[in-house]
């Protein structure tokens, strides 16, 4: 049985994760915003065999003292194994480029407030010298594009961070997994066209358990993303910039 605690419990992938970790019996705290989504989500969990769950409220745009509620995780848990960082929203590109406001959001959301949990739990876990830190990051982090560069920068920080989090972690035994999920059907893409290179939650939360269970550390899901991004990462300049990427 593993601890786990659960970062933006109420998205949609890391729901599916979730869902997954109580069919093997694992015990959670799931953290996020809303008290009754979190709720509903933890009935269900227990209906699938989770032997233990906690909830509590977190806002990611720090308007609370993020120390003490993940001090109180800890503890609730008894220790922890496994920590799955899944928050984030999906800036409207166009707006960012207008608002400062909007943009610095993005950057809070997205990259500040997961450098905030990372600082604090790596201590954690390196102080144990055992365990698992798996983040959602994205294939939008790759390279940046027209489309969308404001929500890839900040991802794109969240891997860099996580590069030098695994190198400083190395050799402490504990597990660094950065997940770049491609296209992904949730309600925060609900306004998209849907195509063949979209994925489901589901399908996801089997490849982060798989990652994990292997100790990954990077994994691109589904795995063709990896071999896209790839491309897209070493087409020129005078090439690239002649898309609409």
């Amino acid at each position: 049985m593993k601890k786990v605690l659960i970062i933006g419990a109420t998205s949609a992938i890391a729901e599916a994760t979730a869902r997954l970790f109580a069919k093997r019996g694992d015990q959670l705290f799931l953290l996020a915003r809303d008290q009754k989504k979190l709720s509903v989500i933890a009935d269900d969990l227990k209906v699938r065999g989770a032997q233990n769950i906690h909830t509590g409220v977190y806002d990611a745009t720090g308007q609370q003292s993020s120390e003490d509620i993940f001090d109180k995780a800890i503890k609730q848990l008894d220790g922890i194994d496994i920590l799955l960082v899944a928050h984030g929203i999906l800036p409207d590109q166009k707006a960012c480029e207008i608002s400062v406001g909007d943009t610095l959001k993005a950057f809070e959301v997205n990259a500040t407030s997961v450098v905030a949990i990372l600082t604090y739990f790596a201590n954690v876990f390196e102080a144990q010298k055992k365990g698992s830190i798996a983040v959602i990051s994205s294939v939008a982090g790759d390279r940046g594009r027209q489309s969308n560069y404001v929500y890839g920068a900040a991802k794109g920080a969240v891997s860099i961070f996580l590069q030098g989090l695994r190198h400083r972690l190395a050799k402490s035994g504990v597990q660094v997994l950065t997940i770049k999920p491609g296209f992904v059907d949730t309600p925060m893409t609900a306004a998209f066209d849907k195509g063949a290179l979209w994925a489901q939650p589901e399908q996801i939360a089997k490849l982060i358990i798989k990652a994990l269970d292997r100790e990954k550390s990077v994994v691109y899901t589904p795995w063709f993303w990896g071999v896209i991004m790839l491309i897209i990462r070493f087409v020129p300049d005078w090439i690239f910039h002649k898309t609409r990427l």
